[in-house]
């Protein structure tokens, strides 16, 4: 018998049972079965639950974040107020570019998920366009609270607390990859993308929040500008098939603004007055940049590097 009694839980970790090839065990790269809907185990013993919200937690042993429960909640909010959608809609044509001539059935793979608001957007806007194909959404992430936050969410996508760099998934399982502003490891990109796979990457464009950075540090501009090293890098592992760089602006209500700074990693070195809502303007207009890396894996290189 399985340790649920609830409908709810079984049919979410029947979701996991469906797609048990994707993964392999992140301690021993065995294959791995899902054993009476409550755990997913490999061919050498190593044990994984599958939790009662239907997500799988694959790292084989705990990791801290900074990344907490009120920062996803803020980023879900703010995601769910059309923040992001011209990005979303832009990565969606990607994406829609890259099926016409491949399988009725795409697997895709959000690698920095957080608390899935990109993934279930881009799964629905996809959804709602012409076409027969289906998706299949897995989302992956090192932080216990997004993913746990996503399953309730989205209980019908593939959820896993899991470390990038060794990531728990079979070779060649995705037919494409988003990583939307969160870090890389292109050598475990190139394994996991089949052989027409492709990546979508995106990065902070220099103008990216920053009238929030001058309110919150007195200054405009980055301290450093890392995305010729990212580009360098992506170039290295990945042919750049495009590139684009998205901008546009967006006003935000006080409780948007408030939001803004709870999610954005951005914020962290501001001192809490600075970042209480009573000090934050009743309408704050910011510049929304970023930048779109859209490429096809190279060979891989012996070494490996994240970014």
């Amino acid at each position: 018998m399985s340790r649920y009694n609830s409908e709810e839980a079984l049919t979410k970790a029947s979701l996991v049972a469906s797609q048990e090839q994707l993964f392999r065990c992140p301690i021993c790269k065995s294959s791995m079965r899902v054993n009476r809907l409550s755990s997913l185990d490999c061919s050498n013993g190593h044990c994984f639950d599958i939790s009662k919200h239907g997500y799988v937690n694959l790292l084989p042993r705990p990791s801290k974040s900074k990344y907490d429960k009120s920062l996803f909640v803020s980023r879900s909010m703010i995601s769910n107020s059309g923040f992001f959608d011209p990005l979303i809609e832009y990565v969606c044509d990607l994406l829609i570019r890259r099926r016409e001539s491949h399988s009725e059935i795409q697997t895709l793979l959000d690698a920095g998920c957080g608390e899935g608001s990109h993934l279930r957007s881009i799964i629905s806007n996809l959804e709602e366009r012409p076409g027969r194909k289906r998706y299949l959404g897995t989302g992956i992430d090192i932080a216990k609270e997004g993913i746990l936050l996503a399953s309730k969410a989205s209980p019908d996508l593939v959820w896993c607390v899991a470390d990038l760099a060794n990531s728990p998934f079979a070779d060649r399982q995705f037919d494409a990859i988003v990583n939307i502003l969160s870090p890389s490891n292109y050598a475990e990109f190139g394994r996991l993308l089949k052989e027409d796979g492709v990546l979508i990457k995106v990065i902070p464009g220099k103008s990216y929040l920053q009238e929030l950075r001058e309110l919150l540090y007195g200054r405009k501009s980055r301290e450093r500008d890392s995305s010729g090293h990212t580009i360098g890098l992506f170039s290295r592992y990945f042919e750049l098939i495009e590139t684009k760089e998205i901008r546009y602006r967006k006003r935000l209500s006080p409780e948007e603004s408030s939001l803004l700074v709870q999610m954005t990693p951005l914020a962290w070195g501001a001192s809490p007055e600075l970042k209480m809502s009573d000090n934050l303007p009743r309408e704050l207009e910011v510049t929304v940049d970023f930048t779109v890396l859209y490429g096809k894996p190279k060979p891989v290189p012996a070494a490996e590097e994240s970014i």
